[in-house]
């Protein structure tokens, strides 16, 4: 295990690779925005608005994915009000025993923003088989989840006859996850490649589920893509001021409704992510103990980038927080996967990473690297 010499990325970070130098993809990309024309980029956004034109007689320019987040907000408002266009958002709806009242208020913020917003909403049982199969096959339950938000979008895309999808950030660029990587800094239609869904769904056919229950899980092929003139381009890739505290600045000063259950609970700084549900801190804990960093690394690190904190600064952080746990939490989670929180936690030990943390007597966790160091 390796740390970036500028942030606190460390080489464990799924299909990341760093440079000759020791920099993680997203410094190596945050550096070169120094050079960056953004009167040039927004040209080459209008030039592409400009090639995809909404169709006669359809009321839409393009499409965006929300959930009503800072991320979603933003992009709808800057479309909107900045670029005069008019999206259909999409929204991938969770069932009723995962959704936050505070993610349905956010949706409707949107609305009563004056969007269109199309809601997809997957059977809510075939949505907890896949959760509770997704757990006990790779301890994730998350990966039939995303699947199902990212294929909602291109799936609307093709039924409304729209071609142009709009996303947010470069997961290569921005991340790391260099298999997203397309021809261009923009282009999104490598998207596909991405950790979870280049999984496929194999796994979810072993486990009894037909192919119509499956329906809302399936990406559309590359075939597909081509056969619509689809396009998915990174919006972030645009915006100069693009990171996860100023969209969240944007969207709250909109109406956006943040978490205040605190970053010990969620590991969330500025509770600002994952506002639709809670299972979500569930998840990075246990991404925490498989690849050594959770949800505050990610905030640091960007915090690190943009100078509001010094590497040192962030190292604390991360210490004290980056397994942020909280049992309610933990507790409701085992309770929709319908297992024992002593089988959460069996099952989280089976699946650590015995080269990141050595298991004690008591049951309790000990890292065996040092954070900013590594191994």
């Amino acid at each position: 295990m390796k740390y970036c010499n500028i942030c606190l990325q460390p080489d464990t970070r799924p299909n990341t690779v760093f440079s000759p130098e020791g920099l993680c993809p997203a410094c190596t990309y945050f550096e070169a925005l120094k050079n960056v024309d953004w009167q040039e980029r927004y040209e080459i956004l209008q030039d592409i608005l400009i090639r995809y034109p909404r169709k006669k007689g359809q009321f839409h320019d393009c499409i965006i994915g929300v959930s009503g987040g800072k991320d979603s907000t933003r992009q709808a408002l800057f479309l909107r009000d900045k670029l005069g266009i008019n999206p259909l958002l999409v929204s991938l709806s969770y069932p009723p025993e995962q959704v936050t009242e505070r993610g349905v208020e956010n949706l409707s913020n949107l609305i009563n923003l004056g969007f269109d917003v199309v809601v997809s909403s997957p059977a809510p049982q075939t949505w907890r088989r896949l959760k509770q199969s997704g757990f006990q096959r790779f301890t994730n339950s998350f990966r039939s989840t995303e699947m199902a938000l990212f294929a909602s979008v291109p799936q609307i895309a093709i039924k409304y006859g729209i071609k142009l999808i709009m996303w947010g950030e470069n997961p290569g660029l921005q991340l790391g996850d260099m298999k997203t990587l397309g021809r261009n800094g923009y282009d999104g239609n490598s998207l596909r490649y991405m950790n979870t869904l280049s999984s496929g769904l194999d796994w979810m056919f072993e486990y009894g589920l037909s192919s119509p229950e499956l329906i809302p899980y399936v990406y559309p092929a590359v075939e597909d893509f081509e056969r619509h003139d689809l396009q998915i381009v990174y919006l972030g890739w645009f915006l100069g001021d693009w990171s996860l505290v100023n969209n969240a600045a944007y969207s709250c000063a909109n109406g956006l409704e943040i978490r205040t259950d605190g970053v010990e609970k969620t590991g969330d700084l500025y509770g600002v992510t994952a506002l639709d549900e809670d299972f979500t801190p569930i998840n990075q804990l246990i991404k925490y103990y498989k690849f050594g960093f959770g949800r505050v690394t990610d905030y640091v690190n960007e915090e690190i980038r943009l100078g509001r904190i010094t590497r040192n600064e962030g190292i604390k952080l991360v210490e004290k927080y980056d397994d942020a746990r909280d049992e309610k939490y933990i507790k409701d989670y085992c309770d929709y996967l319908s297992i024992t929180v002593d089988e959460f936690w069996e099952k989280l030990k089976d699946s650590t990473n015995k080269s990141l943390f050595q298991l004690n007597d008591d049951g309790s966790f000990r890292r065996k690297f040092t954070v900013g160091v590594g191994l």
